[in-house]
């Protein structure tokens, strides 16, 4: 029997592709666009959070931490674990693409941008609207950057790095991260609160109904054969 592979479009399927084949695998007038609206959309919904006042992400809990012992922002405190976290995907043998490197930066860059421009209010209700806005925005933005197939996040490279090489499920080891980098965080000084708690419950089942509308479809290899 013979065999060739031949590209096809599968139906909102996310493909496994190396950081050269994401790039050749077509479409980018619309991937490129959308990564980037994810990326600003993130750092939009780390912004409501933080002026919400009422708790943040588990990891922006260890950025705000860091960023009451250094002369640093939140932002640029997320840059830089981002690419702390960089480092660890080299033993982890994890692949960077376009989107994991944007991922690292236009995030720090957009939440800084969007702090900059939002003052704290004091009203209950409307931190309670900001915390909960922010951590939709997010579920949002993480399908958007996710569906333009261009590379994991460094945090979520991070995650399926340690599950290949333990042979833990994605959800424990995630959990497991997250309680490491809350409790750092909260060493450091960082704010946790009801909106961490939310985030934690809310993003997976949020991110995982959104995901199927910002798919791209790319080809993806399949294999034909005849006797």
């Amino acid at each position: 029997m013979t065999s060739t592979a031949s590209p096809t479009v599968g139906p909102r399927v996310l493909v496994d592709l190396g950081p050269i084949a994401q790039l050749r695998a077509g479409r980018l007038g619309r991937r490129l666009p959308q990564l980037y609206a994810g990326l600003v959309l993130y750092g939009f919904s780390i912004a409501l959070m933080v002026r919400g006042h009422l708790g943040v992400a588990p990891w922006d809990v260890l950025h705000s931490g860091l960023a009451t012992h250094f002369p640093i922002t939140l932002g640029e405190a997320l840059v830089i674990v981002s690419f702390a976290v960089l480092l660890l995907w080299i033993p982890l043998r994890e692949m960077p693409g376009i989107g994991t490197i944007s991922n690292a930066i236009v995030i720090g860059l957009s939440a800084d941008a969007f702090l900059s421009l939002f003052g704290q209010p004091d009203a209950l209700w409307v931190r309670g609207v900001l915390t909960v806005g922010g951590v939709v925005v997010c579920g949002l933005a993480t399908a958007m950057y996710i569906g333009a197939q261009l590379g994991r996040g460094p945090r979520d490279g991070l995650m399926t790095g340690f599950a290949r090489r333990t042979g833990l499920s994605l959800r424990l080891v995630r959990t497991l991260l997250e309680i490491t980098v809350v409790v750092i965080g909260l060493l450091l000084g960082g704010v946790a609160g009801l909106g961490t708690v939310l985030y934690a419950l809310a993003i997976g089942p949020l991110t995982q109904a959104m995901l199927p509308t910002w798919i791209v479809d790319l080809p993806r290899p399949v294999v034909t054969g005849d006797e």
